[in-house]
């Protein structure tokens, strides 16, 4: 089974590729949003999606470290890079810039959920804060709700809870 976004709404549609032949297009309608697009079926040049490339945290550990989204009802496992200075996180939705959207269904996540913010210390080691940005279900750091004015410092290893999705901070350098 392939899955497809719908140009319009993101929503996703399946269908079995192995019934058509290379080159061959297809029409389709969303059941969403009654868009009607088509494809043709071969080689991609774009860039793989997110979700079939292969994780790997490490690879962000020499930058500014990552979090790794955990897979759930709502969405796939994700690896998402963290940059210098605030990180804003919450859900990806089209047409709105954010720097750490997941890709989820789950409602309950704000488009702009939660702040990590990257800064060097005076000996030059990164340090992680989290805040929450004022979301409607709140931020959780290990099963704590954080208050509306609090900047809590984290650690790699942290688990934080936004709406019904969980994700760890992977600091850059951090041993395994």
């Amino acid at each position: 089974m392939k899955r497809i976004r719908c140009p319009k709404c993101e929503n996703y549609l399946t269908f079995d590729e192995t019934k058509y032949s290379e080159g061959q297009s297809l029409v389709f309608v969303c059941e969403h949003c009654k868009k009607q697009f088509s494809i043709r079926l071969g080689k991609t040049k774009m860039k793989a999606p997110q979700k079939e490339e292969k994780l790997d945290e490490k690879a962000f550990s020499e930058e500014f470290g990552s979090i790794t989204v955990i897979e759930n009802v709502f969405g796939f496992k994700q690896v998402l890079p963290l940059k210098e200075g605030d990180n804003t996180i919450g859900r990806r939705q089209p047409g709105a810039p954010i720097e750490v959207p997941i890709e989820t269904s789950d409602r309950s996540m704000d488009r702009h959920h939660c702040i990590i913010n990257v800064r060097r210390n005076k000996q030059n080691e990164l340090i992680y804060t989290l805040r929450d940005a004022q979301s409607l279900t709140g931020t959780f750091l290990n099963n704590e709700i954080l208050g509306d004015k609090d900047r809590v410092r984290i650690e790699d290893g942290a688990i934080v809870t936004i709406g019904a999705t969980t994700f760890i901070l992977r600091a850059a350098g951090a041993e395994e």
